[in-house]
C-alpha cells in the first residue's frame, strides 16, 4: 500500500490535462473522450449491471490464477463483496465505455472477465463489435454469463479458459490465417512475467490502429517495471500513463511519446 501512495503522488507530481498536450492524436482522444462530462442512456445500464451484483448475496468458489487478491483471504467469496471490491470502479467503467465507443473496434478482447463490469462498458460502447471476454475461472465466469444475458450484451462471447494456453492458440492460428484485436484490455494477472509474456503472444495481432489498455501498471514495483519495457518497446508509439491504466498505440505514423495525464 506505501508503494502506491509513493507511486500516486509521484504520478501527480508529473501529470498533465489535455492543454499540455500537443499531440493531434491525445488531444482529440483527451477532449472528447475522456472528459466527455455528456450523459449516455448506457451508463443507466452499467448501473443496473453493478446494483443487481451488489445486491447479490450468494457465495461462490474462486480459482484464482493470477497474482492474488489483497482484499479476500479465502477462496469462498460473495458476489456482492467481489463487485464492491475487485470489479472495475463506476468512473472506470463509464470511462472504459468512452474508449469503445470513440475507437469504435469490431474486434476486442478481455483478459480477465471477473463479473464482467468492465466486459459490459466494451460491449455497450460499440454493440457491433465482437467482444471475447477471458475467465480462468467457471464460477466467475457463470455469474458474468448470466450478467451479459441479462444487460443487452449478446455481442460478448465468454470464454473459460488459462489466459496462456488461449494466446498459446492464438498463435497457432496466425500460423496460417489473419487474426486482427482493435482493442485489447489486459486485466487478468497483475505480474511482470505474464503481462510481459501477454504482450508479446499478442504482438502479432495489432494493426496501425489497436488500441492496447493494461489494468494497474502501478500495482507493484514488477508492474511499473513491465510497463515502462512496454513503454520502450519498438513497436510501442504513444502511451498515456492515467496511473490506474497505461493506454498503448502503436500508430506508424506518430512520433514515439509517453503522456502522463490525469483521467
Amino acid at each position: 500500500m506505501l508503494f502506491q501512495i509513493q507511486s500516486y503522488l509521484k504520478f501527480l507530481w508529473h501529470s498533465k490535462n489535455e492543454h499540455a498536450v500537443h499531440s493531434p492524436f491525445v488531444f482529440s482522444l483527451l477532449t472528447k473522450c475522456f472528459y466527455d462530462k455528456k450523459s449516455k442512456p448506457e451508463y443507466l445500464i452499467l448501473k443496473k449491471y453493478r446494483k443487481s451484483l451488489l445486491e447479490n448475496k450468494n457465495f461462490i468458489e474462486v480459482t484464482d490464477f493470477g497474482a492474488g487478491s489483497r482484499v479476500f483471504k479465502s477462496n469462498r467469496r460473495q458476489i456482492s463483496k467481489i463487485a464492491q471490491t475487485a470489479g472495475i470502479s463506476p468512473k472506470r467503467a463509464e470511462l472504459l465505455f468512452r474508449v469503445s465507443n470513440y475507437f469504435k473496434p469490431k474486434n476486442v478482447l478481455e483478459i480477465g472477465t471477473s463479473l464482467g463490469l468492465a466486459t459490459a462498458a466494451l460491449a455497450l460502447g460499440n454493440k457491433n463489435a465482437k467482444v471475447i471476454t477471458l475467465e480462468g475461472c467457471p464460477n466467475t465466469a457463470n455469474v458474468a454469463q448470466n450478467q451479459f444475458a441479462a444487460f443487452d450484451c449478446h455481442n460478448v462471447d465468454s470464454v473459460v479458459t488459462e489466459f496462456e494456453n488461449y494466446l498459446q492458440d492464438i498463435q497457432l492460428r496466425l500460423k496460417t490465417e489473419t487474426e486482427n484485436f482493435d482493442l485489447i484490455y489486459f486485466d487478468g494477472n497483475h505480474s511482470k512475467k505474464a503481462t510481459l509474456a501477454y504482450f508479446e503472444l499478442l504482438l502479432p495481432t495489432i494493426n496501425n490502429d489497436s488500441v492496447w489498455i493494461f489494468d494497474d501498471i502501478h500495482w507493484s514495483p514488477d508492474m511499473e517495471e513491465a510497463w515502462e519495457m512496454i513503454k520502450n518497446h519498438p513497436k510501442v508509439k504513444v502511451t498515456i500513463d492515467t496511473f490506474q491504466w497505461g493506454f498503448v498505440f502503436f500508430r506508424r505514423e506518430q512520433p514515439k511519446e509517453h503522456f502522463i495525464i490525469r483521467a
